[in-house]
């Protein structure tokens, strides 16, 4: 069971709404609903006012899947850095699963009624996602300070030595 709340959609930052849009969690097709695309999180909410929220650093990839052996419709695919489930489901697939994985992952898909969409929604997303780089990608102060100053402990390259190649005519 996929854990939906109350809650009202975003207010601030929004870049793209896309109502009419379905949410698929894993395998389970939540219905329908608007896909908010904001500066600060990708939100989702059912005409019921049921939904959900990701923050953009639990986002490992988002990409437009037009495959239909993969998936029956074309979407905006996301791999999200967690699981979401209710936890006696999630105690199953531990067990079935074993150690072997260490970080839990569920696919996400949003199909808007309108698919020529998709390409905007992706742009958007793309947008949004560079907002909140990911800590573990970028080089510490020190680590760059470091990297400065073994970079200036090499002897200036001399660009005369070598020759542009002759075109072959």
């Amino acid at each position: 069971m996929v854990i939906l709340t109350s809650f009202p959609p975003p207010s601030e930052g929004i870049r793209h709404q896309q109502p009419n849009t379905s949410a698929h969690v894993e395998n389970k097709d939540l219905g329908i609903g608007t896909l908010y695309i904001a500066e600060s999180r990708v939100s989702w909410v059912s005409v019921e006012g049921q939904g959900f929220s990701l923050e953009y650093p639990a986002i490992s990839l988002h990409a437009i899947s037009r495959d239909p052996t993969v998936f029956p419709k074309e979407c905006l695919y996301l791999m999200v850095n967690a699981k979401l489930e209710d936890a006696s489901e999630s105690e199953d697939e531990e067990e079935e699963e074993g150690d072997y994985n260490s970080t839990p992952v569920t696919e996400i898909r949003f199909v808007p009624q309108d698919t020529t969409i998709l390409d905007a929604m992706y742009r958007t997303m793309s947008e949004c996602q560079t907002l909140h780089p990911d800590p573990n990608d970028s080089i510490s102060e020190g680590g760059a300070q470091q990297a400065t100053n073994n970079h200036n402990d090499e002897e200036p390259m001399d660009a005369s030595q070598f020759e542009d190649a002759e075109p072959e005519h």
